[in-house]
């Protein structure tokens, strides 16, 4: 029996594809929504500045011009769609402006929607990189009250020698 819907966490990267691919194999939903989390480059910019210490002068975007950030987002939403509907899910398209974490904007638009389970790649971190950058799939897991299907990076093929 399939569920409602799920939402899948797509931010472009293969991770993000392999795991589109198997919610289509292993997972039923009368609808999928596929969302990418953006941030407006204005807060990025003021963010970098803020790690490097450099002051960051007042920059406020013309109104008449896009973000660059949110156009991006759309395009690889787009291509998550398009990947969600060959895996043989009824996608839907979805971007949510981050106000804070990408992992706080996913969980939020879960909830939001009142979603029946969310869909995400991991990064596959291991031993210090893990601990010095934790994933946004990791937060969400530990964030959220819905079940969560998180997909790991695919084993890299062994190097053949001879």
């Amino acid at each position: 029996m399939p569920c409602d819907l799920m939402l899948i966490a797509y931010d472009g990267s293969e991770n993000a594809k392999r795991a589109i691919e198997y919610a289509g194999r292993f997972l039923s939903a009368d609808r999928a929504i596929v969302l990418t989390a953006w941030e407006p480059m204005v807060r990025q910019a003021a963010r970098l500045s803020g790690l490097s210490g450099v002051m960051q002068p007042e920059w406020v975007p013309e109104e008449e011009i896009e973000d660059v950030a949110y156009v991006d987002a759309r395009t690889i939403n787009t291509e998550g769609v398009r990947l969600a509907k060959l895996a043989g899910l009824n996608a839907e398209a979805r971007t949510a402006e981050c106000t804070t974490t990408i992992w706080n904007a996913i969980v939020e638009c879960a909830d939001d929607l009142d979603v029946d389970i969310i869909v995400a790649g991991t990064r596959g971190a291991t031993g210090i990189r893990a601990l010095m950058h934790s994933s946004v799939a990791d937060a969400v897991l530990k964030h959220c009250h819905r079940p969560v299907l998180m997909v790991p990076p695919g084993k890299e093929p062994a190097a053949k020698t001879g």
